[in-house]
Order: C-alpha cells, then structure tokens, then sequence
C-alpha cells in the first residue's frame, strides 16, 4: 500500500504524489535545445524528485548522468586538485553504486584520475568529458543535485567556469561535442552569484553560469494536481471524501508548496485518522487538526527557515515588517531582500504585491514574533491565558466576550486611545490576548487580501467553526457602513452569518463596549475601543 512521503525524493510506485509528468516535459523542452539551467527553488520544494523523474524521462533519448554534490566533502574544495579528484570518484562510485551510463573507456580514466599521486586539474577532467561526449552514441546531461554545498567555494566558480567555456563553444561551432545540457539544482540561484572572496581578497562581479537560460516553470503543486493524488489515495481507502474540495482547502493553506501539501495529507492518514477516524479526517476539520499539529512540531522545513531568519537579521526585519505592520511591498526582483526572501521560499510574488509565500508560513511567523513579545511577559497574553476557561461554550468560541475582555484590558492597561496608536499596534495587541485562548486547539491566520493600514481580517479554525474578525481604526461613520458591507460580503464568501469586528476610535464620545448589528441576514457583533 502507498504511502504518503516527506522524507527526500518520492517515487510514484510507493508514495502517494502529484502527477508531475506535465512539468517533466516542459523542463525537456529546455534539454532538447541545449539549454544550461539551474532550479533553484526553496527547501524541500519538491527539486530531487523532479530531477529523479526527469532522469527517467530522458533516459530514452539521453545519457543522464545524475550526481550529488553532498557527495564531494569539505576536504575536496581545499584545492583545484582536490575538486578534481572528488568529482572523479563520485563519478565512479556512482557507476558503481547507482548505474549511470559511463561507458568503460572513460570510467577507467576517471578512476585513475580519482586516484593518481600528482596534482589534477579541472583541465584533465574536462577533457575525459569532451571525448565521452564527443564518442557517446547518444547525447550526455549533466544533472547535479545539492550545488549549495559548493557555492562558498573559488573551485566551484572555477568548475561553472569551465562548463560556461564549454557552453559556449558548443554555441559558435556545431561540431564541438560537449554536454547537450547542465541542470544544477540548489537553494541558491547560481545565475545572479556575484561574489565569491579569493585568497587574495578580491571578488568576482560576474557569474559564470550567466549563460544559464532562465528556468521559469511553475513548480507549486496545483488544486487539480492535490485532486488527482487523493483521487489515487480514495480509491485505495475509499473515505467518501470529495477530493475536489479537499484539494482546494490543502491549497489554499499551502499555496502548493510540496513539502507542506504531502504533510498535511501524511498527518491526516498517520495521525487525524486515529483520533477522528478516517472518514471524519477527510474533511475541512481534519486538515484544520492536522494543521494545528503542523504548527506545533518541529520539522527540517521549518528548522531551515527559523535558521535563515537568525541568520540573516534584515530578511527577518522586512517579513516582520509585512507580517506585523502591514508593509505593502511591490514586487521587485532587483531589490536585494525581496530576492533573498523569494530564493528562501519566504514570499511570493501575488499580482506585482510581496505575499508571505502561504497560510502556514504566515501562522507559523506570527507564532515566532508573538512569542517574542510573549517572552517580553506581555500582559496581554498572560489577561488571555488567564481568561481562555471562560470563552469556550459547547466547544465554540464566545467571540464577542472575547472582544468584551479584550476592550476591558486594554483600557485598563493602556488608557485611552492616543491619536499615535497605528493599526499594527491593536492587531499584535489582540492577536496576542487571542493566542493563548486558541492554542493547542484552533489556528488563526490573517487574511492577505485585507491586510493594510485600514483593515485586517483575522480568521480563526476552532472545532470545525469558522470566525471572521475585522480590525480597524474608526474614520467616522461612513467608512464604518463601508465596513459592514465589506466584512457582511466576507462573510458571504465564507458561507457565515455571523461576524466580529473591533474599531479602534479616538472620538472621545465613543460608545465603548459591544453591540449587535443586524446587517440583512447577517449579525455583525461590533466592539468600540
């Protein structure tokens, strides 16, 4: 029986996966015309299966030689000579071990290079390349997984050097015979690396793997794609589940992002399955559950991005400043944190506007730069931790007491509202008192498509229930109609009657406190702080 996989390359004969095969053939219309290429996409973005599938897929018509630079150790960059031997014998052992088509004549050449006593140059194994490439009854790819590990190296830069040259005289002369094409495939975009330090200090302005076409196929896991894989999974399981809509819940969390799709849908199967049975897992409250313990574990994909962010301090400045400010940033592939934060998979690209790249992302950092308020022993989240007994009736939420407790705190902390008060400031401030209530049973995210310097909407996941929250500073009482409308449509949208929303108003004469609205057949519960 399948299963589903989160662990390096899936294999569609014993893992549950989207159907690739489309991307698979868009990719070899790159190979066909010789392009040079790298895929650089985020962590666990679904690249070493693609390549497994791609090699497969070329086999008929190419000689694929398929390598890991995980392989070459740290020792093999100390030098040129070095490199050069590594490379050989990973090439040879690769041979031996997993079958990739050297013919004989240049594996014995490799294996000697591998193993001789003087220096080696890149020189020497390049031209073992040109003969394989020139004498091979059919036409040689170059596929090396995992280049990250080797950008930080002059050899490596050096060894794209010596491929570019290649490239290039392939370009000005048909008859030169070298690699029909190189894939590199990394993290790190090898195309737009600028500088590398030498011993002497210097750097290198230009790449040498500007001759790379740029490689621009989508590789997100689509709701139709979700749909065929549970559809693969239903007819094994036979759940009942409409697999249309589930695919469009699992999307809609992910944005597609292969590693967290086959994450939830493994959490649902393993773990969801046992507590709700399997039925009742595949359903809009099982994702929800299964989500909720996505959220709370460690995993290598969120140990990676927690790391970048330490790591680089003004990428975690500026997904700050989206997340919790609100920062509406056009999109700008020439400025430097906005290509950083895109190559680590932290954003996204949403009709010219920087998105955080999905829902779980977004919960996840608001998590991360909640707690470090929290850590700050917020007294906002200690009112809500010390409050949450209070708010849970028959297993739904009593939002509009939370909204009343909420109001009653903040004043008793803060005092009235002063006209310095920013929007950011009162959406920590709640989201902060709402956490604690929420954790370890419900999610919370905030809606993209709202989030401004006028209004955010926060929607919380609790048992199944849905509750839609807007936030936003009074600007009279026009905009606040304009704002009813809005949200009553919102709530249209998501197929609610009920809704929330909390005004932030400076008007000394407010009416503090909460009310009932009824808006046609809506009931909108409005608190004034």
């Amino acid at each position: 029986m399948k299963t589903f996989n989160t662990t390096v390359v899936c294999i569609p004969s014993k893992h549950y996966m989207v159907d690739i095969s489309e991307r698979v053939s868009e990719i070899k219309k790159l190979v066909d015309t010789g392009k040079y290429f790298t895929i650089n996409r985020a962590r666990q973005y679904g690249k070493t299966t693609t390549l497994t599938a791609l090699e497969n897929y070329l086999s008929d018509q190419y000689d694929v030689i398929s390598i890991d630079f995980q392989d070459v150790t740290g020792a093999d960059y100390i030098d040129e000579s070095g490199f050069v031997k590594g490379l050989a014998g990973v090439l040879c052992d690769t041979r031996d071990n997993m079958n990739i088509p050297v013919p004989d004549e240049y594996y014995d050449m490799l294996k000697s290079l591998a193993d001789q006593d003087n220096d080696a140059k890149l020189n020497d194994i390049f031209r073992i390349f040109d003969k394989w490439c020139k004498t091979n009854a059919k036409p040689v790819v170059l596929m090396i997984d995992e280049v990250d590990t080797a950008t930080n190296n002059q050899v490596f830069l050096d060894f794209l050097g010596k491929l570019r040259s290649g490239y290039l005289k392939k370009e000005k002369n048909p008859n030169y015979k070298t690699f029909r094409s190189v894939i590199l495939a990394g993290v790190t975009d090898i195309k737009h690396l600028k500088a590398k330090i030498r011993d002497d200090g210097d750097s290198k302005e230009n790449s040498p793997w500007n001759i790379a076409a740029d490689f621009t196929i989508d590789m997100s896991l689509s709701a139709d794609g979700i749909k065929g894989m549970l559809d693969d999974y239903e007819s094994d399981h036979h759940t009942g589940m409409d697999t249309g809509r589930i695919a469009g819940i699992i999307r809609d969390y992910t944005s597609g992002y292969p590693f967290l799709v086959s994450r939830i849908c493994e959490k649902i199967d393993v773990d969801v399955s046992k507590s709700m049975g399997l039925k009742a897992a595949w359903t809009s409250a099982g994702i929800d559950e299964a989500v909720k313990m996505i959220l709370a574990e460690g995993n290598t994909l969120f140990d990676s991005l927690t790391k970048t962010l330490n790591n680089m301090p003004e990428l975690r400045s500026s997904i700050r400043s989206i997340l919790m400010e609100g920062t509406k940033l056009t999109w700008n592939p020439d400025q430097k944190d906005i290509a950083l934060m895109q190559m680590y998979g932290l954003i996204r690209n949403d009709h010219n506007t920087v998105r955080v790249a999905n829902r779980i992302f977004e919960t996840r950092l608001y998590n991360l730069f909640l707690s470090d308020e929290e850590l700050k022993s917020n007294v906002f989240s200690r009112e809500g931790e010390l409050a949450k007994n209070q708010f849970v009736e028959e297993g739904k939420l009593n939002m509009r007491l939370i909204l009343e407790r909420f109001i009653d705190t903040y004043t008793q902390v803060c005092g009235p509202l002063v006209d310095r008060f920013k929007e950011k400031d009162g959406r920590e401030l709640f989201l902060l008192y709402l956490k604690p209530i929420i954790n370890g049973t419900g999610n919370y995210y905030i809606e993209a498509q709202t989030r401004n310097q006028t209004r955010t909407d926060v929607i919380v996941d609790y048992l199944g229930q849905q509750y839609i929250i807007e936030l936003k500073i009074w600007r009279g009482e026009r905009y606040n109609a304009d704002g009813e409308k809005q949200i009553s449509e919102y709530l249209d949208y998501f197929q609610l009657t009920t809704g929330y929303m909390l005004s932030f108003n400076f008007n000394k004469k407010k009416d503090q406190g909460v009310k009932r609205v009824e808006i046609g057949d809506k009931v909108l519960f409005e608190g004034t702080l």
